[in-house]
């Protein structure tokens, strides 16, 4: 029931969103994006939120990612990249959702070559074919090639920074993630296909793996911003807008150059 009333509301918001941005061009889709601020809302709690989630990444996380940056590069490399083959299906899903039809090919493409010649994704020959990722898509950021405005900015615990187009993509990634779909609808006929809480426990292991392994990618980025911010709040909130509007603005733009006469490599520059 929860997800019916879930499914409704979303695609009540895109039809809200569909009739507002009716007829804008692409090029009008790239400004307002460009234009986009996500009012503060809630900056009581948010602030309140974050200071928890910062004192909870130096208790927790920042040690776990310590601890991971320990581990042999190679291991670390081949988790990163099965962890990046996995999510993968998702950016395909949001490709298609945005029109994308050629970041779609090359998304399948990487995955298919990537989980059966690079062994599940632990190696990346795909790259070495010529199908470089182009760059990770979610809901959040089809919204906003459709043309949803970012709406409020807040922080949510743990998960952090967020806006209200953002946080619904989060709900939504849920229903169009075929890793999430297939560990958490599966059936046990006779024994044959398992057990469904166990391939659930699957999917936040894989998620948890993902968030531990860009963490420690970025322990000095993190730092560095910590230590030359007069507001972190102010400067997390400010980095993580622009990054939105950037991946946005992109999406809008790869997808634009498509048509049925023109399938050349997309400058990603």
């Amino acid at each position: 029931m929860i997800r019916k009333i879930l499914c409704i509301s979303i695609f009540a918001l895109i039809l809200q969103t569909s009739s507002v941005y009716a007829g804008s061009t692409n090029e009008e889709l790239k400004s307002s994006s460009a234009k986009d601020t996500a009012g503060e809302c809630f900056e009581g709690f948010s602030r309140a939120m974050f200071k928890f989630n910062h004192a909870l990444d130096g208790a927790i996380f920042e040690p776990v990612a310590k601890g991971y940056r320990a581990l042999p590069s190679g291991l670390r490399k081949g988790t990163g990249n099965a962890v990046d083959n996995l999510r993968s299906l998702l950016t395909l899903s949001n490709n298609l959702l945005q029109g994308d039809l050629r970041g779609a090919g090359n998304t399948a493409a990487r995955f298919a070559i990537n989980t059966t010649v690079g062994i599940l994704g632990i190696f990346d020959p795909a790259a070495k074919l010529g199908f470089e990722e182009k760059g990770k898509e979610d809901f959040g950021q089809t919204l906003g090639v459709w043309g949803s405005g970012s709406g409020c900015y807040f922080v949510l615990p743990i998960l952090g920074p967020t806006t209200t187009r953002d946080a619904i993509g989060l709900v939504a990634n849920t229903f169009i993630d075929p890793v999430y779909q297939i560990t958490h609808n599966t059936e046990i006929s006779n024994g044959v296909i398992g057990n469904s809480s166990y391939s659930e426990h699957n999917y936040y292991y894989y998620r948890s793996t993902g968030a531990v392994d860009f963490r420690a990618k970025n322990i000095e980025s993190f730092n560095s911003l910590e230590e030359n911010s007069i507001d972190l709040y102010a400067s997390v909130k400010s980095l993580y807008l622009q990054n939105r509007n950037k991946k946005i603005i992109n999406s809008v733009s790869t997808t634009e150059t498509q048509d049925d006469s023109d399938w050349e490599e997309i400058d990603t520059n």
